[in-house]
């Protein structure tokens, strides 16, 4: 869903997923409280649906997993970034 204007919400989120860098990812959690809305992880999965323009492929579960739905498109753009991923956990780096 394409948006010309988007709502404030939308602009920080936006924000804060460009700013994670390459081959690096930061949860749903993490992205809410660098959008300034702690606690607000769900919201932060129904703004990456409105985005288009954005890495989401870098925002994964608190628990380090990609959600089965997304796997089968998440893991390769992640592993093309030199992310380590075991099934659907992410490595962290040693």
């Amino acid at each position: 869903m394409k948006q010309t204007t988007l709502s404030p919400w939308l602009s920080a989120v936006r924000r804060a997923v460009k700013g994670i860098p390459r081959g690096e990812t930061a949860s749903y959690a993490q992205v809410a409280m660098m959008a300034g809305k702690p606690g607000a992880a769900r919201a932060v999965v129904r703004a990456l649906h409105s985005l288009d323009d954005i890495p989401w492929w870098r925002v994964i579960r608190s628990d380090r997993t990609i959600a089965p739905q997304m796997a089968g498109k998440q893991r390769p753009k992640l592993v093309a970034e030199g992310v380590v991923v075991k099934g659907r956990r992410i490595q962290r780096a040693p």
